[in-house]
């Protein structure tokens, strides 16, 4: 059957709401939606010229943050890697984690063992008890959802753009608010959730002998669906579908404002016959006395190491350097592309200036887009080599090198290009 589907659209301002712009309004089962049309001017060559200013300080400003992200992340990642080396060359691993060996004592310790806890964690509202470390109870909220698409175009010397504005309904874990709605008649969500969700953690846990210490249980997060299909309805008005729990008179057809909750853990605690076995972990960290802490490096960096699975201390090492490698290489993109984008906001001002050539327009802007590039990855590999030059210099200056060869490729193609 064919989804019911009205339209009624207004050459002038809507009769309902004078004060709108020319709209078209639609409507396909849950889904709503309205077109809006503003025009505003064309902006003259001093109203642009005034913007581009105001662009060219933003663009400082991220010029600027550029070199402090890079240059403080190569100090990060020297740091890291440096204490890991350390961390490798001093770690023991203990005959049995059922026993505290006082010879370690204050030592790095590499440890492998399931978690074990001392009670169970439960949300007596659904009936639900688990022996985890942590208990993850999400609560959704059925409700109206707005999405919007805009496009420009010029028409009679006006700038106007059509913006889209879409309404469904949806279920979300966080507040949607309505007041922010292009049009909140019609699709008013509640101000608040009756149920909220919420994460309990066990206060005490364990690998063996070993108590872990409240930095690396904050690690322990390999959160699991939990299936509800043997726990019963807990409350009259809460029905049980699949694995969610439903404050709705009709889950299968909900209102808004209904809710729906589900649970999930992590770190199971102990074998259980429904969940499977005691999650295993291993742990780098230093031994004092029965528990597991920070260690301090001597390049001032901490070593609390916590990795989901039965791994060498080796292998630990190994992904923790691979982890650093990827986050600094992450970091240092993140600083070319905000040099690259503070040098375009920059030198914007002279694409504005010859915006009234299209020819010259275009050939600038192509110039201006290579300069930022080349700019950006010189300076970005001679901030790289500043960071490197007290610790590595061979590597630093190498580096160094590098940063020359776009300005050299750019003044060697200038000749040519004058020849042609």
């Amino acid at each position: 059957m064919a989804a019911n589907v009205s339209t009624s659209c207004s050459v002038g301002p809507h009769p309902d709401f004078p004060s709108l712009p020319a709209s078209c309004y639609s409507t396909a089962g849950n889904r709503r939606e309205h077109i809006k049309t503003t025009a505003t001017p064309q902006p003259g060559f001093l109203e642009r010229l005034s913007e581009t200013s105001g662009g060219m300080f933003v663009g400082l400003m991220t010029f600027l943050l550029s070199f402090y992200i890079i240059f403080t992340n190569e100090g990060r990642a020297l740091k890291t890697a440096t204490s890991l080396a350390e961390g490798l060359s001093l770690v023991v691993s203990p005959d049995s984690i059922h026993t505290v060996a006082p010879e370690n004592e204050g030592r790095l310790v590499h440890i492998i063992g399931a978690l074990q806890t001392s009670k169970l964690l439960s949300d007596p509202n659904y009936g639900v008890h688990i022996p985890a470390v942590k208990l993850r109870r999400q609560v959704e909220m059925f409700q109206w959802v707005e999405t919007e698409e805009s496009r420009e175009y010029t028409e009679d010397g006006q700038t106007k753009t059509e913006t889209r504005y879409s309404y469904n309904t949806e279920w979300r874990s966080e507040i949607v608010n309505s007041k922010n709605f292009d049009r909140e008649i019609g699709h008013k969500n509640p101000s608040a959730m009756a149920v909220e969700s919420f994460t309990a953690t066990a206060p005490f846990v364990q690998i063996g002998r070993f108590f872990l210490s409240a930095g690396l249980i904050e690690k322990v997060d390999n959160f699991k669906p939990l299936s509800l299909a043997k726990l019963e309805d807990p409350h009259v008005d809460i029905i049980r579908r699949g694995d969610f729990f439903y404050h709705s008179e009709n889950p299968k057809y909900p209102e808004v404002g209904d809710l729906r909750v589900s649970f999930s853990y992590a770190g199971l605690s102990g074998n259980d016959p429904n969940l499977g076995p005691a999650h295993v972990v291993t742990v780098v960290a230093r031994q004092r006395g029965d528990q597991l802490v920070p260690y301090s490096t001597k390049s001032g960096d901490t070593l609390l190491l916590l990795h989901h699975g039965d791994f060498s201390a080796e292998e630990v090492f190994q992904r923790e350097q691979k982890s650093n490698s990827m986050k600094t290489w992450g970091l240092r993109a993140t600083g070319w592309m905000a040099m690259f984008m503070g040098l375009n906001l920059m030198t914007r001002i002279l694409y504005t200036l010859v915006d009234w050539f299209p020819v010259l327009r275009d050939l600038v802007n192509i110039g201006l887009k290579a300069f930022a590039f080349c700019v950006a990855t010189s300076l970005t590999l001679l901030t790289v080599a500043a960071g490197w030059l007290f610790f590595r210099p061979l590597w630093a200056l190498f580096i160094g090198c590098l940063a020359l060869v776009p300005i050299i490729i750019a003044r060697t193609q200038a000749p040519t290009k004058k020849l042609e």
